[in-house]
């Protein structure tokens, strides 16, 4: 049995565990998180045997195989650090880190330890995502000529939506394209196999000033007696990016997270010389394809219709509905497979600390293309 630790325990590190535990072969035997009274309360909840109040402690835990790196943006990189360095595999909560610096020497640390690294970009794993870049390496869409889309949701639509994310000192300098843009450029990266290298950015900020519950608030709640004080905002809401692969072939995509009615729609159409293919996270298991001479068609996620490449992605008979916590198990299988074989695949299909740096690049790129007002070339 795998034993893994759990570091962070917020929105999303009860994912993690729900994910882990669907596994089968794989205990979460600790967690810690930001105090060691959170971290009990956490574990009672969630029925981890361990709890420590900080990451020395859980990295000291006896026989942990493997820890996942689930605490808010800024500790991603000093925390990373500190799992490699203890010679544990270690699963990271995107970003990897905060700046291409940091990205190159985790790049670096995590070979040089020889330990299994993966990145949490989850909408590659989706069994319709991994049908869209099956039949692109087949040739089925011919010569990529564009791909282009968007990932809008509107959590932050309001004046007094305010997140630790909204502070560039916790969440980084750029968040929406950051926070949900990192996974559109992984994720049709994925699907195209060619790498953005220059881009055109336009962002913008709808709340120069947001308002923040003084007596602090969770992602996605509102409190209408709640009391407020004035923030400023200096990371983006919104923006628009044209970039160009490595092969020529072009593209746009926008990001928002003021887009009212939307609540995390990642969609993308990639143009080939042959055919097309759309998808849209919120009707996940819908692949659109797009035909000149005969009638579009629409494939769903019946194991029978897909690539024998791609068929294990998904789990049920044709008509039974899976989405993103099975995206995010098909994510965690790929990624403990190479745990069990103690290194690292030869062609990993998870996302590694080599794709969560690419995605670095690419972001750090955008927000300097922003405030050049010019196209930039990602840096690698």
């Amino acid at each position: 049995m795998i034993k893994v630790g759990i570091a962070g325990c917020g929105f999303i590190g009860p994912a993690h565990i729900e994910a882990l535990r669907r596994l089968g072969f794989v205990e979460v035997v600790a967690l810690c998180d930001g105090s060691l009274a959170q971290a009990q309360e956490k574990a009672r909840a969630l029925n981890v045997p361990h709890a420590y109040g900080s990451v020395e402690d859980l990295l000291a835990h006896p026989e942990l195989h493997v820890v996942h790196n689930c605490t808010p943006n800024h500790l991603h990189a000093a925390i990373n650090r500190q799992i490699v360095q203890a010679g544990k595999h270690v699963f990271s909560e995107k970003p990897l880190c905060m700046t291409p610096d940091e990205a190159r020497e985790l790049v670096a640390l995590a070979e040089e330890a020889g330990v299994v690294h993966g990145v949490s970009f989850v909408y590659r794993q989706f069994a319709m995502v991994r049908q869209a870049a099956s039949m692109m390496q087949a040739g089925t869409l011919g010569r990529l000529f564009a791909a282009h889309g968007s990932y809008l949701q509107d959590w932050m639509l309001l004046e007094t939506d305010y997140n630790w994310r909204v502070d560039a000192a916790l969440g980084g300098a750029s968040r929406a394209v950051a926070d949900i843009g990192s996974h559109w450029c992984d994720t049709v990266q994925f699907v195209t196999g060619r790498r953005i290298v220059e881009v055109m950015a336009d962002l913008a900020i709808v709340w120069p000033t947001r308002r923040a519950n003084v007596a602090g608030n969770h992602t996605f709640s509102q409190n209408a007696c709640a009391g407020y004080e004035e923030r400023p905002v200096t990371t983006e809401d919104f923006g628009s990016v044209l970039f160009r692969f490595d092969d020529g072939s072009k593209g746009s995509f926008s990001v928002s997270q003021v887009s009212a009615g939307r609540k995390n729609r990642l969609s993308f159409e990639i143009n080939g010389s042959e055919r097309s293919v759309a998808w849209d996270q919120e009707i996940p298991q819908r692949l659109w394809i797009g035909h000149r001479s005969q009638a579009n068609q629409t494939l769903t996620d019946d194991p029978g219709m897909l690539n024998r490449d791609v068929a294990d992605s998904a789990h049920f008979p044709g008509g039974h509905i899976e989405g993103w916590p099975d995206a995010f198990k098909n994510m965690l299988a790929q990624f403990y497979r190479a745990v069990q074989a103690g290194r690292m695949p030869d062609a990993p299909s998870f996302a590694t600390f080599h794709d969560g740096a690419n995605v670095m690049y690419i972001v750090d790129a955008i927000v300097k293309s922003h405030q050049q007002q010019r196209w930039v070339m990602v840096e690698r």
